[in-house]
């Protein structure tokens, strides 16, 4: 296994459960992560919520994010007996608020729930702001960790290599999985690119919101994640670039929606700035199969990562034990990018 972010570990962890004998290979610790090293997962805000752009995807990948959720916890609850680590799971649900007229017009796209009105949205979330339009209640629409994912992960006994990988021919190994991310691209030739995030983590009580908040906010959208610490994940920019910078603009666009969401964010300290890299595809869904008789590739997750580990970990897993592909894989064969 290339990679030991959370698909890797998560398909390695599933494969090891099953009898087979299983290597992680990955260069960054959790020590190096703490310290900013860490890959996509270090970042990712871990909203499990895949009906919230599903009005924008294509149906194969709809019903493959649907799955994953429904996995996920059956997923959470076996990786905590395995290691008594908590996951940071929460199902409280999302609530996805509009700021003006014009965000309650953009929101309609992906609102398939009752609207409700500000009073009942400030009901379930007292520190909403009044200026609140209109809002939905999502309850399947959950969250975890990816942090603490990782670290339960690192935790079930999997072997996990420091080590870096930039040939698959020198692995001693029947089968070879691929689950590097961005380092998919040179290891197998496969279009994935980087998509820029740029995030904040705010230090605060516990309490302050009960759910993640998806706000639409004069024309940007932004998500609160609040965690089980107090903290609260702000996020994310979209950009088109591979640089690692932090810029004072998008910190600004961030914390500006934020605040006008829930203005009590102003007086929280601003405890970390943080720039990921989603691995994107041409058409924003994964790499899920056989590359060749070899190898197998479990990449380009763009900012499904989380999300789809469940269902990535058990589809890789058996697709390698068994041989057989499951039909949700054929829409994601990494050879659509590799026949003419």
């Amino acid at each position: 296994m290339v990679g030991g972010g959370i698909i890797g570990l998560a398909v390695a962890w599933r494969l090891a459960r099953r009898g087979v004998d299983v290597t992680v290979y990955d260069p960054v610790s959790l020590a190096a992560s703490a310290g900013g090293a860490g890959g996509a997962w270090w970042v990712a805000a871990g909203m499990l919520a895949p009906g919230g752009e599903s009005v924008y995807e294509k149906p194969a990948l709809a019903a493959l994010l649907a799955e994953s959720a429904r996995r996920w916890p059956g997923f959470a609850r076996e990786l905590t007996a395995d290691t008594g680590h908590d996951l940071g799971y929460d199902d409280a649900g999302t609530l996805s608020v509009a700021l003006t007229a014009d965000d309650v017009a953009e929101a309609s796209r992906a609102w398939r729930r009752q609207r409700l009105t500000p009073t009942v949205l400030r009901d379930l979330e007292p520190a909403l702001s009044p200026r609140i339009r209109a809002g939905v209640h999502a309850p399947a629409d959950h969250q975890v960790d990816p942090r603490r994912v990782v670290a339960a992960l690192r935790a079930t006994g999997v072997p996990v290599v420091p080590q870096h990988v930039d040939d698959l021919g020198r692995l001693d190994a029947d089968r070879v999985i691929v689950a590097a991310g961005m380092g998919a691209a040179a290891l197998t030739g496969l279009p994935v690119r980087p998509v820029k995030g740029q995030l904040l983590r705010l230090r605060g009580e516990p309490g302050l919101l009960r759910h993640v908040i998806s706000g639409y906010v004069d024309g940007r959208h932004v998500y609160l994640v609040p965690r089980a610490d107090g903290d609260i994940v702000v996020g994310a920019t979209q950009e088109e670039r591979t640089d690692h910078t932090v810029t004072a603009g998008g910190v600004l666009d961030l914390l500006r929606a934020a605040v006008d969401l829930v203005p009590a964010l102003a007086e929280l300290e601003l405890a970390e700035t943080l720039v990921g890299h989603r691995p994107a595809t041409p058409d924003n869904a994964p790499l899920l199969g056989w590359l060749d008789a070899r190898t197998v590739v479990a990449a380009g997750h763009h900012r499904n990562g989380v999300l789809l580990a469940p269902l990535t970990a058990d589809l890789v897993a058996d697709l390698v034990v068994s041989g057989e592909a499951h039909p949700l894989l054929a829409a994601f064969d990494p050879g659509r990018f590799t026949c003419n």
